[in-house]
């Protein structure tokens, strides 16, 4: 459900192993707030030093009905999907992969990454006219819009900001941006009033609005607000996500959106086919991963709902 007033909602992180190795602390969806805008998964992991907890290593998966959205603050990482790409990703770098009706990626960790991996996993929800496009090649920009205020460095990642605009593929009005902030920096940013926002306190605590915020949360800002003003006692990062309110219902279920639950199922069955040796039609094939797909798991007993 969208706010349409301001509100500051402190979302809490909850854990998740994602892969072999590599636990998240996922803020969207959450029990209360499924949504900013059209953004619907957020996880965020690290620091982690890979020497000791291994690096991040994410066998071929399907995704259906969104992009992929990320975005590193440290480290490297190297993108493999069915369309053939091939793409490092490193921090200050945007990657984004569009699935439309149906597309397969691995992520790991190349064999000379550096120590310390550190960065952002996001999804954005397309919209049912896009949803079931085919998908698209992935987009990897290595150069972004930035300016600086009042002490912080701003990145425009997707969509625009004070006035800079990102070349990112977008099918939704939205925005995301990271903010670099150096120690007792303030910054106010103008924003879309209609839209819902959200800031991730990334590596220190912060103020948003005047309220604090401790690292690692994410705090839901509703609609309503035509500013925003973030500081930084002590520094740091913070994220930057906004968008218009997302008014079609869907159904999320492992790597797949859809609108009813029998998308879901279908979409489910067209990827696990027989097992992990076969090349599914529909999400094709990541050629030249050392390992088994990984195979979506048992739907729950229950229908899945749209919300």
């Amino acid at each position: 459900m969208s706010t349409a007033d301001p509100v500051h909602d402190v979302l809490e992180p909850r854990d998740v192993l994602l892969g072999r190795t590599t636990h998240v602390r996922r803020l969207l969806p959450h029990k209360v707030r499924r949504t900013v805008g059209a953004w619907c998964f957020l996880d965020h992991y690290g620091p982690d030093d890979i020497k000791e907890v291994g690096g991040m290593w994410v066998p071929p998966h399907p995704h259906t009905g969104l992009q992929t959205v990320t975005w590193l603050f440290e480290g490297l990482g190297r993108h493999t999907d069915s369309l053939g790409s091939d793409q490092l990703i490193r921090p200050g770098q945007l990657n984004v992969m569009t699935a439309g009706h149906g597309i397969c990626h691995a992520e790991v960790s190349p064999d000379d990454a550096p120590q310390h991996l550190h960065g952002v996993q996001l999804w954005v929800a397309l919209p049912d006219e896009h949803r079931d496009s085919a998908p698209t090649d992935f987009t990897h920009l290595a150069e972004l819009p930035t300016f600086t205020d009042g002490g912080a460095q701003v990145t425009v990642m997707v969509g625009s900001l004070a006035g800079h605009t990102s070349p990112a593929p977008a099918y939704s009005p939205l925005v995301g941006a990271e903010l670099r902030l150096d120690p007792g920096a303030t910054i106010t940013l103008p924003v879309e009033s209609g839209w819902e926002h959200a800031v991730l306190a990334v590596d220190r605590p912060l103020r948003v609005e005047d309220a604090p915020l401790e690292r690692h949360r994410l705090s839901h800002l509703g609609q309503g607000r035509s500013t925003l003003t973030v500081e930084a006692p002590e520094g740091g990062i913070a994220l930057l996500l906004g968008g218009e309110p997302f008014g079609e219902q869907m159904v999320m279920w492992w790597n797949f959106i859809g609108r009813s639950h029998e998308e879901i199922v279908e979409q489910r069955e067209a990827w696990n086919g027989s097992g992990v040796d076969d090349v599914p039609e529909r999400f094709g094939q990541v050629l030249g991963f050392d390992g088994p797909r990984l195979l979506a798991p048992p739907l729950p007993n229950t229908r899945l709902k749209a919300r």
